[in-house]
This record gives structure tokens, C-alpha cells and sequence, in this order.
């Protein structure tokens, strides 16, 4: 028996687990499926936002694969912590898979980035699905004006979960902790920037639509912003959903038109007369350069330099500035991976080095070790995209299936781990977790409802025995 590691279970490593348990070439190959929290799912249960019912229906996918008889879940094993290096893992595992993803954001890199009140998207998103890391977080939600610095699917996500009302929220599986801080949101305005035109947007049509579809909420776009852009004057050159974006954005931009230019007084009035009570400014051809503010107040504007487009697909700056008033930003600029434990790692893409999933040491593969996901290609994609990177790393490793199988390793995966000083959850543990959300929801009153902090995810799994 094959006995392999997948270090993530998000949707990389539970593709991963599945293209190796459900082929037929190398029989009885065992997968135990390794993560640092008490619960699985990845960027499915912790990424994607509590009002996409949809998209987090994945996780009954991705709960098949895990219930697989020769696929076993371990949950609070940390990879890198002292005592489990890849040596050590090399030691109990034939072959190791790291599905890891790409854990932090990239800087803008401009002065003011640090300022109270400027925060990642990412740690926001975090905040407000209920990550165990974020329970302390302190997002700044009596401001009036918050800017979204990005124009992807992650900053069409945080802008809506600022616009939506208490109604909306309340039956999503949000923590109780953050829908009460959103519930009481003093945010009126909400500012979602990008420093390029629409056509070279990053969000899909269906995550835009849904902006202009939210009770509460006006949508206004600047018709002079999207006349700069060579793709609006001319869509035909464009992707389908670069076509379907700039009809959107057209559709509100004449819509909008006269209440943005008549300025901020006339935009709260027509909000006031349409029962909207927040208002969603999409800007395009600004460039952050500066956030304004001191450490005792915190950011109080971001300031933009106006961009036009170049003739290469890029845009240069014109030298001519814009504050916008913030209280709250949010960074949506990317995502990079971070350096795993006894791998090589590229800094400039953010990624371990790699042929078909097969991790390189100075252009030799490293045996028994190699990489999916994120970590693999870099953030690009959806999450459909990793399934045929999943299935070419699990090709590479069964290819080196004869060699992998002849190491000595550990009798007991589970023993071994603990070993190391591990406690790890186990399938068990995670479904108490369950449980224990449910009955969490019905006391408040709600479905079920996420625990946010290490100390009541580990007591929920402990209590399954």
C-alpha cells in the first residue's frame, strides 16, 4: 500500500486525494489529508463569502472525497511546527503533496499602509467567516467611507458583505460577532477602486450583477471613467466576460450619471428617496499613492493619482491627484504564497519550483515531495481550475509509484504524529464541530452559525470522545 500525505484540504488537496484513491493503476493507494485547522474545506469554508449558498454547497463534493474509505482526515497538524519538518513527514508518508495554497496578500507598498484602519481583504474575509486566526481582529465599522482597493472577485465580495443589510446577513452561518458589528455598521459609502478600466476588471459578471441587485444599496459609476477605456469604446475585441462587464457597468453608468455629477449631497438624496441607505461608487483609472492619516487617528482618505491607458494594456500616471474619504480600507490586490518547510521556494512568483507537480531542487526532482494548487501555479483561476492541476500531480506521483513504495516509513501514520507532539483531529472530531455549530445556531436562533475561536473548535471535537 501507498501510503501519501496531502498537506491542505482545501479544494487542491481533496482533488489531489481523490485522482490518487479513485484510479486503478496503483491499487490501494491510502491518503491521510493533513491541515492546520480542526476543520477541512480550505478557502471554501473561510473564503468564500456566507451569502454564496451556491458555491459553499462545494463542500458536500469535497465531504465525499473525505469520507472515502482510504482518504483520512487529520485536522490541528501544523507542517512546520518543531518536530514535523518534511524530514519527519518523509519518515511516515511514501510521498508528500503540498496543497497549502497561497497564504498572504500582496503590499501596495505606499506610504500609509499600515495606518489604523487599513487592513487586507483577505483578513476581513477571514473576520467575517469566522477563522480562528481572526477572532481579535478590530475592523473599524463605525466609519462613514470605506475604500476597496482592487476590482476582483475577493473586493465584489467584501464591498456586498458592507452593503448588506441585517436581514441578509442574519441567515447566513456568519459568527455572531461580526454580524453584529456589520448589523450596527455606520458605513454609508463604500468605494471599490481599481487603478485600470473595466475591461481588464478581475470579477466576473454574475459577482458584479449582484451589486446592483442588493436591497439596500445604489450603485453609481462614472461614465467620464469608463470612456477611457479602449474596451468600452470598442467591446467587440474583448472576452465574453469582458463584454458582459462593460454592458453592466454601462447600464448603471447612465443610470447613475446625473446624481454623480451633481455631487455627494444629491447622491445621499436620491439613495434617501430610493429607500437605499449605502451607496456603492465603482471607480476605475486610479492608482493608490498614499494613505492619509496619523497613527493617532488613523487613515482618514486614500489618495489616487488619476491613470490612462498606454498602448501596451497598461496605464501611466497623469500627475493628477484624488483624496477619497476612508475611515475603513480594504486591500484586494493579490494573493502570494509563502515558503513551506524544507522546500525550495521561487520569491518572485510566490511558488515552489515544480515539473508537472514534481517539486525541484536546483532542477532536480525532490523524491517523494511535490506541490498543487496555489502553491503549484500561482493564485490564477477558479476553483473548478484546480482539479486538472490535482490530476497532474497525482499522474507524476503514481509514475513514481514502484520507487515511492520501496521506503521504509512508520507503522502507525496517526502514532507517528503524535509522536511529534501533534493532537490531531480526526474525521470524528470534525464532525462534533458540526454539531456543535448547529446547536450554536438554534440557541441564537438561526441556522447554523461558525465557531470563531481555537478554544471552542478543539473542545467541539474533543467532545465526540
Amino acid at each position: 500500500m501507498l501510503r501519501v500525505a496531502v498537506i491542505g484540504s482545501g479544494p487542491s488537496g481533496v482533488y489531489t486525494a481523490q485522482s490518487l484513491v479513485e484510479q486503478q493503476a496503483v491499487p490501494d493507494v491510502e491518503v491521510y489529508v493533513l491541515d492546520r485547522l480542526p476543520c477541512p474545506y480550505g478557502l471554501v469554508r473561510y473564503g468564500v463569502a456566507p451569502d454564496h449558498e451556491k458555491i459553499k454547497s462545494l463542500q458536500n463534493n469535497l465531504r465525499t472525497v473525505l469520507e472515502h474509505p482510504r482518504v483520512h482526515f487529520l485536522g490541528n497538524v501544523e507542517v512546520g511546527a518543531p518536530g514535523l519538518g518534511l524530514q519527519e513527514l518523509c519518515e511516515i508518508f511514501h510521498a508528500v503533496v503540498f496543497c497549502v495554497g497561497a497564504a498572504t496578500d500582496r503590499h501596495l507598498g505606499i506610504p500609509g499602509e499600515d495606518l489604523p484602519g487599513s487592513h487586507s481583504a483577505t483578513s476581513f474575509v477571514a473576520w467575517y467567516s469566522a477563522h480562528p486566526d481572526a477572532a481579535a481582529t478590530d475592523f473599524a465599522l463605525s466609519a462613514r467611507s470605506a475604500v476597496v482597493i482592487g476590482v476582483g472577485n475577493v473586493a465584489v465580495d467584501v464591498a456586498r458583505i458592507l452593503a448588506r443589510g441585517a436581514a441578509e446577513l442574519a441567515g447566513t452561518d456568519m459568527p455572531q460577532g461580526a454580524l453584529g458589528a456589520l448589523v450596527d455598521s455606520g458605513v454609508e459609502d463604500i468605494w471599490m477602486v481599481g487603478r485600470r478600466g473595466p475591461s481588464q476588471a478581475k470579477f466576473t459578471t454574475k459577482e458584479l450583477r449582484e451589486l446592483g441587485a442588493l436591497p439596500g444599496a445604489e450603485v453609481l459609476v462614472r461614465p467620464e471613467e469608463l470612456a477611457l477605456d479602449p474596451g468600452y469604446r470598442d467591446p467587440g475585441g474583448l472576452p465574453a466576460v469582458g463584454r458582459r462587464n462593460v454592458q453592466v457597468l454601462r447600464d448603471w453608468a447612465e443610470r447613475s450619471n446625473d446624481v454623480v455629477t451633481a455631487g455627494p449631497a444629491a447622491s445621499a438624496a436620491s439613495a434617501a428617496s430610493a429607500g437605499r441607505t449605502r451607496r456603492i461608487h465603482l471607480r476605475f483609472f486610479l492608482r493608490p499613492v498614499a494613505m492619509v492619516g496619523d497613527a493617532a487617528t488613523g487613515v482618514r482618505a486614500v489618495r489616487f493619482e488619476r491613470t490612462v491607458p498606454d498602448e501596451h494594456g497598461g496605464v501611466v500616471g497623469t500627475g493628477e491627484h484624488e483624496d477619497i474619504e476612508a475611515q475603513l480600507v480594504l486591500r484586494s490586490v493579490g494573493y502570494r504564497g509563502t515558503p513551506q518547510p524544507g522546500l525550495p521556494f521561487d520569491d518572485a512568483t510566490g511558488t515552489v519550483p515544480h515539473r508537472a507537480g514534481r517539486v525541484l531542487r536546483d532542477g532536480a526532482p525532490c523524491p517523494g515531495v511535490y506541490v498543487a494548487g496555489w502553491i503549484k501555479r500561482g493564485p490564477t483561476g477558479v476553483i473548478g481550475t484546480n482539479r486538472p492541476c490535482a490530476k497532474e500531480t497525482a499522474a507524476s506521483l503514481l509514475e513514481d509509484a514502484t520507487a515511492l513504495a520501496e521506503r521504509d516509513i512508520a507503522d502507525d501514520p496517526v502514532d507517528a504524529l503524535r509522536a511529534t507532539g501533534q493532537q490531531p483531529v480526526p474525521w470524528a472530531g470534525w464532525l462534533g464541530i458540526e454539531v456543535a455549530e448547529a446547536a450554536w445556531g438554534r440557541q441564537l436562533g438561526r441556522g447554523t452559525v461558525k465557531l470563531p475561536d481555537w478554544e471552542g473548535l478543539l473542545e467541539a471535537a474533543r467532545s465526540t470522545g
